[in-house]
């Protein structure tokens, strides 16, 4: 649990889809990741071998400060630059994570960009050629997503794709808090807060009575800063929670079936559909 922007993040590893329903995106494991870089190392190595041959054939004759230059660009060009241009055209994904089905993804789910690629192995260069990996393995082994130190510096995290998504059914909001609900201003709420309530409300059965007690009422405490007018006195913060999420829902599959039902009236027939 940490403060970000005022109010607290319980959100773990959870996007929400169009629909309004919590997935929670599979996070690799440590022993995973290790597999897939022992096979990006293994490629590297080979790499390094044909290229320095292949070098050192074509120009036999070069000095040493030559052949201290040209080594150096090889070793840049194989650990940096060539793994940077791979995982960025291939979205996250380099030839040890395609063998284990693993991509690597923003912190918000997204796909990376050049930017956050070049700082991963920027950082992994420190971490695994000159630190032997053992930097990356502790911060792995210790991070709730498994991330090493590039993945923290660059904002990024990476998941397994062979894995079965987890739907979460939305909430219901109770029948004594609908008309309230129906009738409030429910304005714009972190996304963060959102997800955080959702995990909550799905697992407070796993809870202890005084966490779920104080999680709830702190958890209430933020949502109530985006509703007005507040709820009936005396109502249990749980029903609170799950009367705002679920009206929040029902508003946004609202809107988003105005959108469609408004562009299918404005654009032409597909002439493909």
């Amino acid at each position: 649990m940490s403060v970000d922007g005022g109010y607290r993040t319980y959100a773990g590893d959870d996007v929400v889809t169009g629909e309004g329903v919590s997935v929670e995106l599979p996070v690799a494991g440590v022993l995973s990741l290790i597999a897939a870089r022992l096979i990006d190392l293994v490629i590297t190595f080979v790499l390094a071998i044909v290229a320095f041959f292949t070098v050192g054939a074509l120009v036999g004759n070069m000095s040493d400060a030559v052949a201290r230059t040209m080594s150096i660009v090889l070793m840049v060009g194989l650990t940096v630059i060539l793994p940077v241009v791979f995982e960025t055209l291939t979205r996250g994904r380099s030839p040890g994570k395609y063998a284990l089905g693993l991509c690597t993804v923003r912190d918000d789910g997204g796909p990376i960009t050049l930017r956050h690629s070049v700082m991963r192995h920027l950082v992994g260069f420190v971490e695994f050629y000159l630190l032997v990996g053992a930097p990356a393995i502790v911060a792995a082994v210790i991070h709730p997503r498994a991330k090493r130190l590039g993945d923290m510096a660059a904002g990024t995290y990476v998941m397994a794709l062979r894995h079965k998504f987890q739907v979460t059914a939305p909430p219901q909001a109770p029948p004594a808090l609908e008309q309230w609900v129906r009738g409030s201003d429910i304005g714009p709420m972190p996304a963060s807060l959102a997800i955080g309530i959702r995990q909550f409300l799905a697992r407070s059965d796993s809870l202890t009575p005084q966490s779920r007690q104080h999680l709830a009422e702190d958890l209430c405490s933020q949502v109530l800063r985006h509703v007005s007018p507040p709820p009936p006195p005396g109502v249990h913060p749980e029903w609170i929670l799950r009367a705002v999420l679920a009206e929040r829902r029902q508003r946004d599959l609202g809107r988003m079936q105005s959108e469609a039902a408004r562009t299918q009236r404005l654009l032409p027939p597909d002439p493909l559909g």
